[in-house]
């Protein structure tokens, strides 16, 4: 009996025991429980918020490209686009063949966007495609909840409303590369719809336009697939800043259009202020074809036309000047006191330097001849003859005074330079000596000396303005800029100023026939260029130097114009580069012509001025 007493005390202490251990047990899990419940409620809720609520980025609105009188250049336009989002995404490829069933995917975007998904991970977004139609985008909005991953979205994508004319000069954007995000990793550039700046204003102005990326909160499910856009809880982006160029669209459109058959360039600048109103480069690219990305096609027949439709031919196209040159030496043999301006110099066709005979481009010669008619009729003994007496050293300095051998703070990538030559150049460039046929080659334009067109501009409007003269692309400030006179006396630039309107306007100049403005008494003052790029061998010359158009297009001559107008009372100054175009007074001259009477016709003080001039006449008749 006392036994059993006994065992039912110990089961009893046992029993009080483990009820004691699960009281402590329920007191510590209450405890935690109401910890949880007061303290950490509010993380938790947040935790909870995470997982349901997310932020979408909006991409900014780039800024627009507009000309001088606000005309946009480069703008958007609204975009329909797919999104593939692979880190919601078990099989790729399964969403990508249903994706396809919805709307075309061809062979290359299926190629780009596995080249992406490498690139870039799971966790970037990727772009399925862009540019869509309103049909396939509202196809595939049916389907996409659908679709795990796949979002579709408008937004807007760059445009370029005046296509290939200003194609060179604003440049392009396109989709973000690998190199770009080495260069600056941040969440936009992984943003598949944005595009970056790849050429030209596009890209030297990229910060200036990208503007600042937004946000917007969105509910998502357990898939990620979007419920809800909370319209209230959005950072807005800040666009990009627009960007207003000296360029008038219209006299841009009008020389693209002047020079749509040719592999050519044109610059115009506004003379007293610097501003360059058109800088055209032709053949051209639709700059539309690279935002979206331009297919290997396309762009393989870009990159082999012999045209080089590429190039931006204003900056980076060096050419010899020809006689366009013919100017500067000029100036440097007045200024050295080398020859003066009524000093006549026999032509007879050719002069002889050693065994070497130089010829002049007319083969009967041109008789005797002052430094006026020598401009006005391009006559090349006058100038071997000028050459010989001033130098290369000091041909050089004067063609650097005009801008030659010299880069300009315009933004834009790819200038090039060209060669001015002098003796010291050629030493330290091959380690030999000049030579004297050197020296008349530099005479005419030829030789080791090469420059783009615009630097052609900047010499014609230093010349015709004599100052110094800075081109301008971008107006960054209302102030109108200011030049200092050029190191070079004023009668000695008139003197070749009014050489160049004889070139022009009297009947024995050289561009009297093409390049007559037909404006009342407005008259223009220029200087034709033929640039050689073959030797001609003195078998050819014996049996007849072979016509331009008898050659292939390669072997033809480069056809040059620079001029300016008013003569009187300089306003613009033009050059016109025809490549393989054949003589500049035939081909160049006329194309320089229209361009110049078009800038004319749209000036407001010149517009006066044929107003007066007409009225006058008119008074004179009555």
């Amino acid at each position: 009996m006392k036994a059993r007493v006994d065992k039912q005390f110990v089961f009893n202490r046992r029993a009080l025991v483990a009820s004691g251990f699960g009281a402590l047990g329920f007191l510590l899990v209450g405890s935690r429980l109401a910890w949880l419940q007061l303290s950490e409620a509010e993380n938790y809720q947040a935790m909870a918020a995470d997982n349901r609520f997310n932020f979408r980025l909006i991409v900014p609105p780039r800024g627009a490209i507009i000309d001088r009188n606000n005309v946009v250049v480069a703008g958007v336009r609204l975009d329909f686009r797919a999104i593939l989002e692979p880190e919601k995404v078990e099989d790729v490829q399964a969403t990508l063949a249903r994706v396809g069933q919805v709307i075309e995917l061809s062979e290359q975007r299926l190629k780009t966007i596995e080249r992406d998904l490498k690139s870039r991970g799971r966790a970037a977004p990727v772009m399925i495609e862009d540019n869509l139609s309103w049909q396939a985008f509202s196809a595939l909005a049916v389907r996409a909840p659908e679709i795990p991953g796949v979002r579709v979205e408008t937004g807007e994508i760059r445009a370029y409303p005046k296509g290939p004319a200003f194609a060179h000069l604003v440049g392009y954007v396109g989709k973000v590369a690998d190199k770009d995000l080495q260069k600056e990793n941040i969440a936009l550039l992984r943003n598949p719809s944005y595009r970056i700046g790849k050429s030209g204003l596009e890209k030297a102005y990229e910060h200036h336009l990208r503007g600042v990326a937004g946000a917007r909160k969105i509910e998502v499910d357990a898939f990620g697939r979007v419920i809800k856009e909370w319209s209230g809880d959005v950072r807005p982006p800040v666009p990009g800043d627009p960007l207003k160029l000296t360029v008038d669209a219209h006299l841009q459109e009008y020389a693209a259009w002047r020079l749509r058959e040719d592999s050519a360039s044109a610059v115009l600048m506004d003379i007293e202020t610097g501003d360059i109103l058109a800088m055209t480069s032709t053949p051209a690219f639709d700059p539309n074809s690279f935002v979206s990305g331009i297919s290997y096609d396309e762009y393989g027949m870009l990159r082999e036309d012999e045209r080089t439709p590429l190039r931006n031919k204003p900056f980076s196209g060096l050419y010899p000047p020809g006689s366009t040159f013919k100017t500067v030496v000029a100036l440097a043999a007045l200024e050295a006191g080398a020859m003066p301006a009524l000093e006549r110099v026999n032509c007879i066709g050719h002069t002889q330097l050693g065994s070497h005979r130089f010829h002049c481009w007319k083969r009967g010669g041109h008789g005797m001849v002052n430094m006026h008619e020598a401009i006005k009729t391009s006559c090349d003994i006058y100038f071997y003859e000028c050459a010989r007496r001033v130098g290369p050293a000091r041909i050089a300095k004067m063609a650097r005074i005009f801008g030659l051998g010299e880069t300009y703070d315009l933004a834009v990538s790819g200038q090039k330079e060209g060669i001015v030559p002098d003796p010291n150049w050629k030493r330290g460039r091959y380690g030999r000596g000049w030579l004297p046929g050197e020296t008349y080659n530099y005479g005419i334009g030829q030789g080791y000396l090469l420059c783009n067109p615009l630097q052609l501009c900047v010499m014609t409007a230093r010349l015709a303005a004599g100052r110094s003269v800075e081109p301008r692309l971008v107006i960054d400030s209302p102030e109108t800029p200011r030049f200092e006179s050029l190191p070079v006396a004023r009668n000695h630039v008139d003197m070749v100023r009014e050489a160049m309107a004889s070139v022009s306007n009297e009947m024995t100049g050289t561009a009297f026939r093409n390049s007559q403005l037909d404006l009342g008494g407005l008259m223009m003052a220029g200087k034709t260029g033929t640039a050689q790029v073959r030797r001609i061998t003195l078998a050819e010359r014996r049996t007849g130097v072979l016509k331009n158009e008898d050659l292939p297009w390669r072997l033809r001559d480069h056809a040059l114009f620079v001029a300016f107008a008013p003569s009187d009372a300089p306003r613009f100054a033009i050059s016109v580069v025809v490549e393989h175009g054949g003589g500049g007074s035939t081909v160049a001259a006329p194309r320089a012509r229209d361009i110049m009477r078009e800038a004319l016709l749209r000036d407001p003080a010149t517009r006066i001025r044929l107003q007066k001039m007409a009225a006058e006449k008119m008074g004179d008749i009555l």
